[in-house]
């Protein structure tokens, strides 16, 4: 039973020192190429997306009641999938009737199974690019990269963990205690690993597999049942993913109904009725700040792990590379049209300006700069839309209108040219002053972006870190000169619970986050209660249990 974990092992040994040496390292190649995934790799997957189209997705002996599927593409058309679909009681009860097999089974068999179903959904990184693309919006290129091998990297991650962590303790021991002149006790100590019980992880409708794949693959290797519940716009790529986790555990002598979906339509959620089940032990979200708050208040003593919304900012003090920092920004700002929980929104610069390569800038020359930079990135039309892509949700479109009269425009809005079917929006930037806090202190969740005039780079700092201990962030960015200044705003971003990046000029933007080097969250302030990921990701997801006996002299 552990030939997987025995073909895996490589893979596995190798993310163990990753993860414990933090440098650059992946296990999936992020590059769609054909001489890596095998030359009609590329076609197979459009295919294989194409003919999900219009039809049932048929997931073998999955728990249905009737079946539900409402997916509109960002790009226009509708997918006309329908998922089969149940109550909350049908799917815990399918669940949890699975759930001894599953919690039984050794460390090492659970982790083979998990780095199969990984080493499977990477060989299918085209046909789920595809089915990223069409239901959130983002670009191929994104869509492949994100909903594809990074999120597996994430998901492999969370193995590791795993693993790691039931490995600690040693299944058995034989405890001597010595009795001075009398004979020592001896006794025999077997320690086993207790999973929590029934997993439900929320997916998002912008990034369905790169949020759901650290909770799935962390509560699946620690012997969890886990309940997949995509956002309703977003259900194709989740689906997908459980299909080949079913495959490979019936393949392995398990129960399919390790692993569920959950598929609801919009109006007729299921999410509630799932978090508020008490079978319900752990909760994966990701989502909204406001429902967020409803799933920590209500899912009872289920364990929560959230990644939730944050106000990201820029604090710019000073540069040695101008266009480099406004490239850079621009590139940040463009990318997937804002719709990532990493963008930036506030940048603060100093209302006297700042001090560059290229002489002093006034505030209103920063500003100019990143608009004029966000223009020539998506002057090409191709181009734009490969960094654009489409707008997920018709709900962002109309906060773009409704921000529009808060500040005095830099750079408006504009849809991308040559997606006339889709739901486009470029950067809308925006001045405001740092006396304007309802206007900049919100998530504006999109391609919406305000340059914030404060008195120096030490205030924009406070402001940001301050923004970030109440509202909570997930990154922020620094550009300084300064060692002294550096160092402080590297304590003051620390204090507040938030990843910094400082002075990023080149390939490297603060919307990215590295598995295995860069923990994703901190845990430490609104925007998130958990971090991808460390070990208090995982190790809670199981309770070690100990049965003894003496041992005979």
């Amino acid at each position: 039973m552990t030939a997987l974990f025995e073909r895996h092992r490589p893979t596995l040994d190798a993310a163990l020192q990753a993860a414990a040496k933090r440098d650059f390292w992946s296990a999936y190649p992020e590059v769609p190429s054909g001489k890596i995934y095998g030359e009609t790799a590329k076609d197979e997957g459009l295919a294989a997306y194409k003919a999900r189209l219009g039809k049932a997705f048929v997931l073998t002996d999955h728990p249905a009641e009737g079946s539900v599927g409402a997916e509109v593409s960002p790009y226009g058309p509708s997918l006309g999938i329908n998922y089969p679909a149940a109550s909350a009681d049908m799917l815990v009860m399918a669940s949890r009737a699975a759930a001894p097999q599953w919690a039984a089974a050794s460390p090492e068999v659970r982790t083979g199974i998990c780095l199969e179903i990984l080493a499977r959904l990477n060989a299918r990184s085209f046909e789920m690019a595809n089915a990223v693309m069409r239901t959130t919006g983002q670009s191929f290129a994104m869509a492949f990269q994100a909903g594809g091998p990074h999120a597996q990297d994430r998901g492999l991650e969370a193995v590791t963990y795993a693993y790691a962590e039931m490995t600690r303790t040693p299944a058995t021991a034989i405890w001597t205690k010595p009795q001075g002149k009398g004979e020592p006790i001896v006794m025999e100590k077997h320690w086993r690993i207790v999973p929590r019980g029934v997993s439900l992880v929320i997916g998002c409708n912008t990034f369905p597999t790169w949020n759901s794949y650290p909770g799935l693959f962390a509560s699946l290797a620690t012997g969890n049942t886990v309940i997949v519940k995509p956002h309703p716009a977003a259900i194709l790529p989740l689906a997908i993913t459980v299909e080949i986790a079913r495959q490979v555990l019936v393949e392995e002598g398990f129960a399919a109904d390790i692993v569920l979906l959950a598929a609801d339509a919009p109006g007729s959620e299921i999410t509630r009725d799932l978090v508020q089940h008490p079978a319900v032990a752990i909760v994966d979200y990701t989502g909204s700040s406001s429902f967020g708050a409803w799933v920590r208040e209500n899912a009872g003593t289920a364990d929560v792990y959230t990644e939730e919304a944050g106000v990201n900012s820029i604090v710019i003090g000073a540069t040695d590379n101008f266009a480099g920092m406004c490239s850079n920004i621009a590139f940040s700002l463009s990318l997937y049209s804002g719709q990532m929980c990493t963008a930036p929104q506030d940048i603060f610069v100093p209302r006297g300006g700042i001090e560059t390569n290229e002489g002093h800038k006034s505030f209103d020359a920063v500003a100019a700069g990143i608009a004029a930079a966000v223009d020539g990135l998506l002057a090409d039309p191709a181009r734009a839309a490969g960094v654009c892509g489409a707008i997920a949700n018709p709900a962002t479109l109309a906060r773009i209108a409704t921000v529009r009269s808060l500040g005095r425009v830099v750079r408006d809005s504009v849809p991308v040219e040559g997606l006339d079917d889709a739901r486009t929006a470029t950067p809308l930037i925006l001045a405001v002053d740092a006396a304007d806090s309802e206007t900049y202190a919100e998530e504006r969740f999109g391609p919406i972006a305000f340059v914030v005039a404060v008195d120096d780079v030490v205030d924009g700092v406070n402001r940001a870190a301050d923004l970030a201990e109440r509202k909570g962030a997930i990154t922020a960015a620094l550009y300084a000169t300064d060692e002294a200044q550096i160092l402080a705003a590297a304590d003051r971003f620390a204090a507040a619970g938030v990843n910094l990046s400082v002075n990023l000029t080149g390939g490297i933007y603060v919307n990215q986050s590295a598995a295995f080097s860069d923990f994703h969250v901190t845990g430490a302030n609104p925007a998130g209660n958990a971090s991808l990921t460390d070990a208090a990701f995982v190790a809670n997801r199981f309770r070690v249990v100990m049965w003894r006996r003496p041992v005979a002299a």
